[in-house]
């Protein structure tokens, strides 16, 4: 693998640790206060963009680290939305 995969491969995983702790801590708690909705669609705009460029130019198997951490944002997201909602704010 050449340094710049796996340098992004790295960084992707750093990121992606993240999401599994938020998402527990959200279904535990049903405390979505502190969250901001703006900032997670920002990250999964960035996470889309990833993708897009892979697959318009340089595919490789990292895209699947980009498709697994759009799905946890994507989760925390709904997850935020939700319980939001739920306590009228």
């Amino acid at each position: 693998m050449e340094p710049a995969k796996f340098f992004e491969a790295v960084m992707l995983l750093c990121f992606g640790a993240a999401w599994p702790f938020s998402i527990y801590r959200l279904l535990k708690t049903r405390w979505a206060e502190g969250k901001s909705i703006a900032f997670l669609v920002i990250v999964l705009l960035g996470y889309a963009s990833g993708i897009l460029y892979k697959i318009t130019g340089r595919m490789d198997n990292v895209i699947y680290l980009y498709v697994l951490n759009m799905i946890m944002v994507s989760i925390d997201l709904g997850l935020c939305i939700h319980y939001k909602r739920l306590r009228g704010r």
